[in-house]
């Protein structure tokens, strides 16, 4: 390998190294996302029926815990929102940032998880 060749050569290099890591901190911060919203999900699901206004504040705390115990460096200000789209169904979504090491680039995570208020229903018979 000539001179002139290594010189083109290394930022190619440099330039995947960098787009290799930086899309494994997104990947990763995507997924504590993703494990902190279906945590706050399930809390707010066993708890919405039994506490009608607490629910919230609970979900948003777990997925406030959830976001310190796996990965408070790499999802960035976290905007928790928890809401009732239906009746009985709980639903909440996080939109953080991922962090960058590429200058400039703003990395966008966005996490949902919902589903059905889980209630205690007295048999017919």
């Amino acid at each position: 390998m000539s001179a002139i060749e290594f010189v083109f050569l290394t930022p190619v290099l440099f330039f995947m190294i960098f787009a290799a890591v930086q899309f494994a901190m997104y990947s990763f911060a995507d997924q504590v996302a993703q494990a902190a919203a279906q945590a706050g999900a399930r809390d707010a699901r066993a708890s919405a029926d039994a506490n009608p206004g607490g629910w919230q504040g609970k979900a948003r705390a777990t997925v406030d815990s959830y976001i310190q115990q796996l990965g408070p460096s790499l999802v960035l200000s976290p905007d928790v929102v928890t809401d009732q789209p239906a009746p009985n169904t709980v639903r909440v979504q996080i939109t953080a940032r991922a962090p960058s090491i590429v200058p400039g680039l703003d990395l966008t995570i966005r996490a949902e998880s919902s589903g059905p208020v889980e209630r205690f229903v007295q048999d017919g018979g």
